[in-house]
């Protein structure tokens, strides 16, 4: 399995996004992680690089409640910026909610590979890696 060399992870839970980041490196299956606590921050970084292939994320595990901008509000900007990337980046929801009504929200955006209810384990990110979407 190779590894992928970009990964953000766009959360506000300090607690999650560091345990997170220790599964991912245990792994060895990313070879940099990058954390937005907010999805303003993680736009910001993403309109900056846009047009640099090697400066984008392979992965994106996305939260969907944060302050400033919350996950939808990232995807409505991240689809807006897509056909500037030059290479697919694969996008996942995990989120605490178990609601059904976000869950089918989060179907009707193409650009969601899957819909994770936290916390993510080293089993379940091996694999999210070993199954990337082409």
């Amino acid at each position: 399995m190779t590894p992928i060399k970009k990964l953000l992870i766009v959360d506000d839970d300090e607690v999650y996004t560091y345990i997170t980041k220790r599964i991912i490196e245990q792994s060895n299956l990313a070879s940099q992680i990058k954390i937005f606590k907010n999805g303003k921050e993680a736009i910001d970084f993403i309109e900056e690089t846009k047009g640099e292939i090697e400066l984008l994320p392979d992965v994106i595990l996305l939260d969907l409640s944060m302050p400033i901008l919350d996950g939808w509000g990232f995807l409505e900007e991240y689809i807006l910026l897509k056909p500037y990337f030059g290479k697919k980046i694969t996008l996942y929801i995990v989120s605490s909610s178990i609601s059904p009504s976000d869950y089918q929200r989060a179907k009707e955006y193409s650009d969601v590979s899957d819909f994770i209810i936290k916390p993510i384990t080293t089993e379940k990110f091996i694999y999210l890696i070993k199954n990337l979407p082409v």
